[in-house]
C-alpha cells in the first residue's frame, strides 16, 4: 500500500513559483504512476500532471504546459511540482495520487488508488 503526503502549499502572488512535493510512504511498484490533480472552488477535480516511476515518463493538461514540471527523487520516493508563471486560476487543493495506470489512461483520476489529504495553493495579490 502506498500513502501519499503533499506539502509545500501556500499563498503566491501571480507569475511567482511553487513547488509541491509527494512523499510516497509504503512500497511504490516500478509499474506506478504518480499523479498531480487539482480542485477549485465550486469545480471538479481535474488532472494536472503525471509520472511514471519506471522510465520518467510525463504527461501534463494543456492548461500548464510549458508552465508546471513533474520530477522524481527515486532515493526518497518523491515526487514534485514545480509551478512557474502562476496565474489566479491555479487556486486550488493540490493532491498526489498514486496507481498503477495504464499508459495513456494517466488523466483519469478512477484508475488511482492511494490519494494524499491534498494541499492548498492560492494565487492571489
Amino acid at each position: 500500500q502506498v500513502q501519499p503526503v503533499e506539502s509545500g502549499g501556500g499563498l503566491v502572488q501571480p507569475g511567482g513559483s511553487l513547488r509541491l512535493s509527494c512523499a510516497a510512504s509504503g512500497r511504490t511498484a516500478t509499474s506506478y504512476v504518480m499523479g498531480w490533480f487539482r480542485q477549485a472552488p465550486g469545480k471538479e477535480r481535474e488532472f494536472v500532471a503525471a509520472m511514471r516511476w519506471s522510465g520518467g515518463s510525463t504527461v501534463y493538461a494543456d492548461s500548464v504546459k510549458g508552465r508546471f514540471a513533474i520530477s522524481r527523487d527515486n532515493a526518497r520516493n518523491a515526487v514534485y511540482l514545480q509551478m512557474n508563471s502562476l496565474k489566479p486560476e491555479d487556486t486550488a487543493v493540490y493532491y498526489c495520487a498514486a496507481g498503477r495506470v495504464v499508459p495513456g489512461w494517466e488523466a483519469r483520476q478512477n484508475t488511482y488508488d492511494y490519494w494524499g489529504q491534498g494541499t492548498q495553493v492560492t494565487v492571489s495579490s
